[in-house]
């Protein structure tokens, strides 16, 4: 009796590769298909974490307070309602003082990346503390100059983040629940202080922020507010996502609705201020693709805060990167950070760079993926993929992922790609660690040296380990009776 031929042995086999990932190319360069499942043991396969993550994935408590948390967030309106011309006006710990605010957790001037460096140094002759960036470095070693965190501050600051008193800073309250949030206003590309430069001309910049930029940008609002309690951030954000931006590091579409949004208080603000200064800022803000992102920015941090001091809540409400470590913040957990060493973002890098000269992941705009946008609404930002190195379906993808990870959707922020699916909303600290998915961030790539500037753009994973010693005080503290 014949024995029929195994067609295994005679055909490129099809394989289902599930956890390591080292077996892919074997079989891929050898004629092969393979399909892989990044999977990994609950718990980070860590048998006591695992064990409490059992006891707090159906735990009421949580379960009540992520609910009270993601409805904040749902229900919140932030409205830009005025520019502060000086921020040592709105902190009284900045009058008379020497204080810098920086994106993300807290860092000693040794611990610093390069452009937090350059940052600080181009901050400290901004505001005239010193005459050269030699005698301005030599300040900041000796510890003559005081540094604080934006979101301490209820600030958040793309890449580096500074904020120094003299700065105009831009301020947005959450109508439906009263707290008030900040930002500085962004510089455009090229040579920017967020990147690290310190130059006569970034310098410049900021001082025609000060005196022309800030006070038009008030105006207008100011006219707005006086007849509909100011400009709907998250009513931009919401719409831009149906036009192609993901509202993170990509603003093109939110950027020209804010243009919009502009134009006819200041139209009517002719008088008020000079028609040469309109000009100036409109010219500006249309040739600055990224101009929204800061109001992005302050948009979500006013949505978040309202969000956080949840007792029981295991969701994340800031995760913000200084170019050393990221650090996250969890509703119900207080204000503490916790941190780890920031991974090196992937993806597409502009001609004659490499991720050899990637400076580790930076800035507090990772806020934008805790309420919803960025790597959460990737799917609704096709042409985002090109600058990231990725697919369409790699977009779509990512937004699925993050469903995973996620407490709910958001009904008002719509994903076309995804047959108008709410945005991923609340990311949890246990699904986290039960999926071993780790949350998505599109970001702008910057050079490890002070002052390059942005070299690329791409996406970062949030490291695990930072979710690992969130949960680990979740588990102390829930637990402990």
């Amino acid at each position: 009796m014949k024995m029929p031929a195994n067609s295994l042995l005679n055909q490129a086999p099809a394989v289902l590769n599930i956890g390591i990932d080292g077996f892919n190319d074997s079989i891929s360069h050898n004629g092969g298909h393979v399909d892989h499942l990044g999977w990994r043991p609950p718990g980070n396969a860590d048998p006591v974490l695992a064990w409490n993550l059992a006891r707090l994935m159906d735990d009421p408590r949580i379960t009540a307070a992520n609910q009270e948390v993601t409805q904040r967030i749902i229900n919140a309106r932030p409205m830009w309602e005025d520019v502060a011309l000086r921020a040592d006006g709105v902190w009284s710990e900045m009058k008379g003082a020497r204080l810098l605010l920086h994106a993300g957790p807290p860092v000693a001037w040794g611990d610093m990346c390069g452009p937090m460096h350059g940052a600080m140094v181009g901050a400290v002759l901004y505001e005239g503390w010193a005459q050269t960036a030699e005698q301005a470095e030599k300040m900041l070693q000796r510890g003559d100059i005081a540094f604080g965190q934006c979101h301490d501050f209820q600030a958040v600051g793309p890449m580096t983040g500074i904020i120094s008193p003299s700065m105009p800073v831009i301020q947005v309250r959450d109508a439906t629940h009263g707290n008030v949030a900040y930002t500085n206003i962004n510089e455009g590309i090229g040579r920017c202080l967020r990147f690290g430069a310190n130059g006569p001309d970034v310098l410049q910049r900021l001082k025609w922020f000060e005196n022309v930029l800030a006070p038009v940008l008030k105006a207008a609002v100011r006219h707005n507010f006086d007849k509909t309690g100011g400009i709907d951030l998250k009513a931009i954000q919401s719409q831009a996502l149906l036009m192609g931006d993901e509202v993170h590091s990509r603003n093109a579409a939110s950027t020209s609705l804010f243009f919009m949004t502009l134009a006819v208080p200041l139209a009517a603000a002719q008088g008020k201020v000079p028609q040469d200064h309109i000009h100036q800022t409109l010219d500006f803000v249309a040739k600055t693709s990224q101009f929204f992102l800061n109001f992005s920015m302050v948009s979500c941090k006013a949505i978040m805060d309202a969000a956080h001091g949840v007792p029981f809540s295991s969701v994340v409400t800031a995760m913000a990167r200084n170019g050393t470590e990221t650090g996250l913040r969890i509703s119900g957990l207080g204000q503490q950070w916790f941190t780890a060493k920031s991974d090196l973002p992937n993806g597409l890098y502009f001609p004659g760079f490499s991720q050899d000269d990637a400076c580790p992941d930076i800035g507090d705009s990772a806020i934008t993926e805790t309420a919803g946008f960025g790597g959460c609404s990737f799917a609704a930002s096709p042409a985002l993929t090109l600058l990231a190195g990725g697919s369409v379906s790699d977009a779509v993808r990512y937004s699925q992922e993050m469903y995973e990870i996620t407490v709910t959707k958001n009904p008002a922020l719509s994903l076309p790609a995804l047959d108008f699916a709410g945005a991923p909303c609340g990311i949890d600290v246990r699904k986290v660690l039960d999926t071993g998915i780790r949350p998505l961030v599109t970001t702008g790539i910057a050079h490890k040296k002070a002052g390059v500037g942005q070299i690329g753009a791409g996406v970062v994973r949030v490291p695990m380990a930072c979710y690992v010693s969130a949960f680990e005080a979740m588990a102390q503290q829930f637990l402990k009776d």
